[in-house]
Formats: C-alpha cells, sequence, structure tokens
C-alpha cells in the first residue's frame, strides 16, 4: 500500500504555487483521471443553471444540435493545456481556440469568473467525497493557481486569490443565480442524453436516473427535474464511493492517462488538430475581453 502514495509524497516535495500546473498535471492524468473527468462533466452542467450562460448555450445550438463534438473540443482544448503547459505550442494554440470563440460572444465577467471557479471548486468536492483519497491541501493549492493562471490568459477579471475564494465566490454566484430557465433546461436534457448514448441503449434510463442522484437540491430545481428516491440517491452514491475504495487497491498508475483518451471522446477517430476544434461563430457579436494572448503564435500547431 505504500507505492500507492509514492505520488503524493512527491507532489509534498513540490511548490504547490511554482510547481502549480505539473501538480495539478499529476493530480489529473495520474492519480485521479476518471475522478477528474466525472467531476468537469459535472462542472460544465452546473454552469447551465445560471440563466445566461444556459441561453446563450441554447442561443448557440451547439449543445443541442452538435452535443458530441462541442463534449469532446471542451475536454481536448482544455486538457492540452494540462497535459502540454502554458508555455507550449499545443497549450497556446488551445487558448487561442478557446478566446477566439468566447469573443464572438457577449458573456460577462461574471459568468465567465464563475465558470472558473467550477473548474476548481466542483473536482475537490467530488474526489474528497468519491476518491480513492481525499485530495491534499498542496494539490488543492496547486489546481486553484492553474486555473488563475488559464484565467489570466483568458483575460478574467478579479478572480479569486486562492481555493477557499474560489468555493466562496462558487457558492455565492450560484445562490444568487441559479434560476429555472427552459433554454437551459433543453442544454442539460441534451446532455443527459449524450451522457446515455455512451453506452447500450437498455441502460439509458438507469444512466440518466444515475446521473440524476449525483445532482444536488439547487441544481435540480434549477432545471426542474423531479428529485431521485432517496434510496436510489444513496444507492448510487454509494456504488461510486465503493469505486474509489477498490481504486484504492489497485497499484499506482505507470503512464498518464488524458482526456484524449478518454473512451466519452468520440468524434475524432481518425485525430484532430487543435486549432481546428471548437466553434466558428458568425461574426458581428460584441465579444468578451481578452487579453495577455500572444497572437503570433502558429495556430496550424497539432496536438
Amino acid at each position: 500500500m505504500a507505492g500507492r502514495f509514492e505520488r503524493l509524497a512527491r507532489i509534498r516535495r513540490m511548490d504547490p504555487h511554482e510547481d502549480a500546473s505539473e501538480i495539478y498535471r499529476l493530480c489529473s492524468a495520474y492519480e485521479f483521471p476518471w475522478d477528474f473527468a466525472r467531476a468537469l462533466e459535472l462542472a460544465l452542467y452546473r454552469t447551465y443553471a445560471v440563466p445566461s450562460i444556459g441561453r446563450l448555450l441554447a442561443g448557440t445550438a451547439e449543445f443541442t444540435d452538435r452535443p458530441q463534438k462541442r463534449y469532446d473540443d471542451t475536454a481536448l482544448l482544455l486538457d492540452a493545456v494540462v497535459e502540454h503547459g502554458f508555455d507550449s505550442r499545443q497549450g497556446r494554440t488551445a487558448i487561442r481556440r478557446i478566446n477566439q470563440m468566447h469573443r464572438s460572444y457577449d458573456i460577462t465577467n461574471d459568468d465567465m469568473r464563475y465558470v472558473l471557479c467550477t473548474f476548481v471548486v466542483i473536482p475537490k468536492r467530488w474526489i474528497d467525497a468519491y476518491g480513492w483519497r481525499r485530495m491534499s491541501r498542496h494539490e488543492t493549492v496547486a489546481s486553484a493557481t492553474h486555473y488563475r493562471t488559464l484565467g489570466r490568459h483568458m483575460g478574467i477579471k478579479d478572480i479569486p486569490g486562492s481555493y477557499e475564494e474560489f468555493e466562496a465566490c462558487l457558492d455565492a454566484y450560484e445562490k444568487t443565480h441559479f434560476a429555472r430557465d427552459e433554454g437551459a433546461r433543453r442544454v442539460a436534457d441534451a446532455t443527459l442524453d449524450l451522457m446515455a448514448s455512451w453506452y447500450p441503449r437498455p441502460l439509458a434510463p438507469l444512466l440518466r436516473a444515475g446521473t440524476l442522484a449525483l445532482l444536488d437540491e439547487p441544481l435540480l430545481r434549477a432545471f426542474g427535474y423531479d428529485p431521485p428516491r432517496p434510496v436510489t440517491r444513496a444507492a448510487v452514491r454509494r456504488a461510486v464511493r465503493l469505486r474509489g475504495r477498490a481504486v484504492r487497491l489497485l497499484p499506482p498508475r505507470r503512464a498518464p492517462h488524458h482526456a484524449r483518451q478518454n473512451r466519452e471522446i468520440k468524434g475524432y477517430p481518425n485525430g484532430y488538430r487543435l486549432a481546428d476544434l471548437g466553434t466558428r461563430p458568425a461574426p458581428g457579436l460584441r465579444g468578451c475581453p481578452v487579453r495577455d494572448i500572444d497572437t503570433s503564435i502558429d495556430t496550424s500547431a497539432a496536438e
């Protein structure tokens, strides 16, 4: 069992600020790859419950008409920065694509900051509840620092300075902004359908019920979903916790597992180029402010 914690010991010898992105890569690609994938799915899902975000996503029709591509592109672009680093050609290309998309829409800084908060807070909450161990303080600080850096590259203002500030910002924003919106509900339904499509069709109702059992009451109310039966919620959450306990007994992962290796990424069986991912919205809409991006990079850089 001692070997199971060797990487954590290595992480604790690193500086959570100076080595933040490397710690985050070790945590997400070696220690908890499955948990990070599920938690980031839930993080994005939560953002739909903010009507200004849910309505925008419904209006673009990306998540309702092309949910698999939207899912794939989001995961691949975000994880390219994790896998290759902010200063790499791949990381810079991914950030540039993210910003090019966001510029085409009138997205408030508050909404952008809230989405950033979900990437920091929801994985820690998920892992502490369901992972094979809890996130260490080093990993928590490194995650907040990594996403502060990403937020600066995206031109987001007034970014929280610590994990605790990210968490307070997220909780306050959800309390104030979660509300029912029909467009957001359509996006939520399309995402549930997408997740169910990854498995044999007869399992779809079970998978939908299982996903809803992992959502909290404010999120269920915002989407207008009927709360799962208590026995269903308890069974699903117990099953996910048991998975974490089983993983604890396995030997440590020796090779990284990144988003591009996830079985849920199905849209690019023949490979992809980072510069080609994402949407290219029609010009004319007022975009969100973006700073600190070197526009001289080669956007033809491949993954």
